[in-house]
């Protein structure tokens, strides 16, 4: 884990280690950025955000350190978006969770991202602002914690939003991701 991540989560993610996903998501912090506006159906994106090419760029780092994940063209989503795929050998605790193949998130281009949560996180996540369920979150049993993470607009955003990410990754694995 960089320095700066190892400062503002060591406690949160020390925690996510013993403690259910609710207490995470009961202290997740409120998104302070307006909520962006999206597209009620597929595909699904934000309307009138421009990423910050640093920070996505930081995010695609970050998720590339992952054990067990591999950065590349989406399985699922438009051409030019970023998928976050587990590679072939790594356990899944909840499979059924995946939109498609072993993708388990993807980064569209304007910095958003959609991911699989469990659906307790991802109800806070809405909650506080840093989430809307996608379109297709109700259609199928596993998907309920199906959403769009609003792209992020500060280092102190990402940080929330690498948090999510890696929720998702524990989420899915049944493990703990120690970067």
């Amino acid at each position: 884990m960089r320095p700066s991540k190892m400062k503002q989560f060591c406690v949160p993610l020390l925690l996510a280690a013993t403690t259910p996903v609710w207490a995470y998501a009961e202290s997740l912090p409120s998104r302070q950025t307006p909520i962006p506006q999206t597209t009620n159906g597929v595909p699904h994106m934000q309307i009138g955000i421009e990423v910050v090419p640093a920070l996505a760029e930081e995010l695609l780092q970050t998720v590339a350190e992952f054990p067990g994940v591999s950065l590349g063209a989406t399985r699922i989503s438009m051409p030019g978006v970023v998928g976050f795929q587990f590679d072939d050998g790594v356990p899944l605790d909840r499979p059924d969770v995946i939109v498609g193949g072993r993708e388990f998130a993807h980064l569209h281009a304007d910095g958003s991202l959609h991911a699989s949560l469990d659906p307790a996180l991802a109800r806070a996540a809405v909650d506080a602002g840093w989430a809307v369920a996608h379109p297709w979150a109700m259609q199928r049993d596993g998907w309920e914690g199906f959403v769009m993470i609003y792209t992020p607009t500060s280092p102190s955003e990402l940080e929330v939003v690498i948090q999510l990410v890696e929720s998702s990754y524990n989420f899915i694995t049944g493990r703990t991701l120690t970067n």
